[in-house]
């Protein structure tokens, strides 16, 4: 058996919060990560997971503000969560980076958010296999626990019996 280094990413959600909100989400030394988007979606109805993003090298007010929410048909009802990375202490800038690139692929290839569908594409299965991210806060839809060994194909050719029950070879 391998051995396996699991890399842990604890997100610290807040919200919500609303677009003229975010220029509560602009401090230099946080207010990067990950950020989730509810609204309305003409199939799957109100109030539901719509698209999850990365802001890394730029606060989540600014990315946020640069995609073009402003110009859905219900603007005045989205709602947005900030998640920043959390731990013992802030890593450095190129780690802290990655950490938020993967945490963002997870959650995406996980979640499926319905405006997210051209980044479930571009999922690298491999490098997120030993992520494990736990959700702390107001993470609304979001799972509170996503393994990567649970949803990438890392297990997928691992053979495995139900304790108990005899086979024969």
């Amino acid at each position: 058996m391998q051995k396996r280094t699991v890399k842990l990413i604890q997100i610290d959600w807040e919200g919500p919060f609303i677009l003229n909100e975010l220029n509560l989400l602009t401090d230099d030394s946080h207010d990067y990560g990950i950020y989730q988007i509810y609204g309305k979606h003409l199939v799957y109805g109100k109030d539901v997971l719509l698209y999850i993003g990365k802001a890394d090298q730029q606060t989540i007010g600014k990315r946020v503000s640069q995609e073009n929410w402003w110009n859905t048909n219900d603007s005045n009802h989205l709602k947005i969560y900030a998640g920043r990375l959390a731990g013992k202490d802030t890593p450095h800038e190129e780690i802290w980076s990655k950490e938020i690139d993967l945490a963002e692929k997870l959650l995406i290839n996980v979640h499926k958010p319905a405006y997210n569908s051209k980044s479930l594409t571009s999922i690298p299965d491999a490098e997120l296999q030993d992520i494990h991210i736990l959700n702390w806060g107001d993470y609304r839809d979001l799972l509170p626990e996503i393994s990567g060994l649970r949803w990438t194909s890392k297990l997928d050719n691992d053979h495995y019996e139900i304790y108990g029950i005899i086979t024969t070879e």
